[in-house]
Order: C-alpha cells, then structure tokens, then sequence
C-alpha cells in the first residue's frame, strides 16, 4: 500500500514531504514487531500513526487499545495496565486483567508516556525486555505478546536530565522514532484542512461551506498554530457556526485567531527569562537598545567637538573618534570606555575659521510614534502590499492588521 492510498484510508490530508515521510516510515516499521516513539506537538493527530502501524500488521485482527497515560490517576495506573488480584488494595473486590492482558496478540498505543510514575516505568521496561509482568498484589509472573507503541509531546532527554523518565527505557521505546511535524511546518497544508473542516461542518449543520478570501489565506497560513491541527479544526468551525456571509475576509477571520505572542521575530534568548517576551517588548527592547547605542555615540562626537574647539571636520579621518566608536561596540559591556585622544587640529586663518555650534535635537521618545512610523515606511516601500511589508517588519500578517487599525493607518 503507497502513502496516498494509506492517506486515502486513514482520513489524511496533507502534501508535506515530512508528513510523507513519517507516515512511510510507519508502513514500513509495521512488518515489524519494533517499538514505536511517536513524538510531536499537542494536536498534530500522533494518534493516527499507531493506528496504521496496528492495521498493516500481522497483528490487525487482534486487539488494539489506545490507552492517554496522562488521564489515568498515579495510584491506579498499575492495576490499569497489568491487572491486579482480589484484595490487592482497598476497593479491589474482584481479580482484573490489564491492558497487557487482554492485548496479548495485538498492540497497545501508551500515549503521553513521559506521564507515567517512575515505579510503572520500571514494570513497562520489564515487558518490552522479556514479556513478562506481574499483575498488582500477586506474585505470579505472566508472560505478553504484545506490540508497544508509544506517543509524546515532551521533550524526553530533558525529561531524563531532571530524573523524571528512565534513559534506558526511552532506548527500549525509540527503537524507531517517528516524527510528526507542526502545523506551521506544513504551510502548504493549513488551507487544505481548512477547506476539509470547512466542508464537514457545512454538511454537519446543513449550510454552505465558507470560503476564505486570498488575504485570509496568506493570514491563516502565517498564523503560528499552537494548537495545531486541533486548533485550526475548532477555528473552523466557529468561523461556519458564527458568521453569517460564507465569504470570508481577512478581517472576519482575525476575529477568530487568539492573540500570538511567539512572533518569528530576531532576539537574543537568555534562558527562560526571556522564553515569555512578548513582540511588543522584544520591539521595546530593540528601540531602546539602539536608542542608547546613538545617545552614546552622540556624547563621544560631542565630547570630542568640545576639546578640540568644534572643529570636526574629516572626522572619518580622526583616529580619535574611529577608536571611541570601535570601543562602543566592541567593549561597552566588558570594559568602561578610555579617555579618548587629544585631537590636534590644523591651524586655519583667524578670518577663516568656522564657529560651529553644537545642535541637540530633541527626538521623541514615544515608541508608539516609533512603531507606527516604522509601519508607514514599510507600506509605502511597498506600495501598500501588507504581506510584504509584514515580512519587512519581521511580524506576521495578523499583527500587521492589528497595528494598522489601532494606530489608524491609511494604507
């Protein structure tokens, strides 16, 4: 079976060589009996690959049980998944089968493994080494066939770092890893499933599908996605629930896009203090940053004007000024400033020398004014085009809308 007719069989939507890539993966690793990591964002449909994997096995006429490791409660977690005997704890009045159990023959889909308790992760790694576990409150060993398949949102070798999950059971389960990209990986995709969803929830509450205008488009698929697949399915519906017209504007849709603070924008991480800037204050920073770098710069030219009686002409030529400058910006943080060099001037005619006055310009120090400045000068560069000019401003087309109308921009 070729990727488009496991597409076709499993409900997948997508052109995205990454998506291809994993779901050939997944034909592949299912001749197998290998163990399976799924890892990728929340909501990039993980559970999907699992169930391909089971059903182009040998294993798809038995049992396949998908069990979220996250929702489970740490005290029953074991009994859950290797069973226990009556009397085992408070509340067991009967002997029951765990997953392991009654899966025997076929696959079990552990998703959010990095969730499991320490003590249950040491019982998983016993079943994937030699098949065997031992049900709560029993001593009796019971062997398992079963297929492994797990799933994560976590970062696990971090998780390992912080001792919360066992490195030699993250060996165990990546013996094949497969990757699902996000949704602002797959661009070429977004207005696929969005037509998809679109068109189901049309035929679900029996109305025409709505349609996205061209710059709608460019907006959704600039648009980050934390939330994914899952995200954009709820954005479209509420789209074809709520509005009435089945045209559908940038605008309407911006309507629609909960605020997004993780802009692709240009800064300097410094661990976690900085992982929460918003794109304002990642374009406060900028501003002021750069403010200070041209006040000081103005105060070394001044400084300089003043010793050596305004005259600062040739000033590229001044080996005085070229070091102070070359200082500002190599050693402003390591070492304070020296003193600059006495610059010795020419001697020029009394009747021929210039008195030049030293102009301080007082600048607003608005960065609203900054910001929309910045933003008219973009437009006007290109004619008005806001995709480009939100490329030019490092920002996305959403934000640009934004800014344009709290700052009532004419564009």
């Amino acid at each position: 079976m070729d990727t488009q007719q496991i597409k076709q069989r499993f409900g997948i939507i997508g052109t995205s060589p990454v998506l291809d890539r994993a779901i050939d993966i997944a034909s592949q690793v299912a001749l197998t009996d290998l163990s399976v990591l799924i890892t990728g964002e929340s909501g990039v449909g993980k559970e999907v690959m699992p169930q391909i994997i089971h059903q182009l096995s040998a294993r798809k006429h038995n049992k396949y049980i998908a069990v979220n490791c996250g929702a489970i409660p740490e005290g029953t977690i074991d009994s859950e998944l290797f069973g226990h005997e009556k009397g085992a704890f408070t509340g067991a009045h009967d002997s029951r089968k765990g997953y392991f159990e009654v899966a025997d023959g076929g696959t079990i889909f552990l998703d959010e493994v990095a969730e499991l308790p320490v003590q249950t992760q040491v019982r998983l790694l016993r079943v994937l080494e030699t098949g065997e576990f031992i049900k709560v409150g029993s001593s009796k060993v019971m062997k398992t066939d079963v297929r492994i398949v797990t799933a994560t949102n976590v970062n696990i070798p971090e998780a390992i770092r912080k001792g919360k999950f066992r490195e030699d059971l993250f060996y165990r389960l990546n013996t094949v890893p497969i990757h699902l990209p996000a949704l602002r990986e797959r661009k070429e995709d977004i207005h696929l499933l969005f037509r998809k969803f679109a068109a189901d929830f049309a035929n679900k509450y029996r109305m025409p599908a709505v349609k996205l205008a061209p710059e709608a488009i460019g907006l959704l698929e600039n648009y980050r996605w934390k939330g994914n697949i899952r995200q954009l399915k709820n954005v479209a519906e509420q789209v074809s629930v709520i509005e009435s017209t089945r045209d559908v504007s940038a605008e309407i849709l911006l309507k629609y896009l909960p605020e997004d603070n993780n802009q692709n924008l240009p800064t300097v991480y410094k661990g976690e203090e900085s992982a929460d800037l918003s794109e304002r204050d990642i374009l406060y920073k900028v501003l002021f940053d750069l403010k200070g770098d041209v006040t000081e710069l103005k105060n070394i030219v001044v400084g300089l004007m003043q010793k050596n009686g305004g005259d600062v002409s040739d000033a590229a030529n001044n080996p005085a000024i070229m070091q102070s400058v070359q200082r500002l910006y190599e050693n402003k943080e390591q070492q304070p400033m020296e003193e600059p060099q006495v610059y010795k001037p020419q001697i020029l005619p009394k009747e021929e020398q210039v008195t030049q006055k030293v102009e301080v310009v007082e600048e607003s120090l608005s960065l609203a004014d900054k910001e929309k400045e910045m933003i008219i000068k973009a437009l006007q560069k290109y004619s008005g085009k806001r995709k480009k000019a939100a490329e030019e401003l490092g920002i996305s087309e959403r934000t640009l809308y934004r800014k344009i109308k709290e700052y009532d921009i004419n564009s």
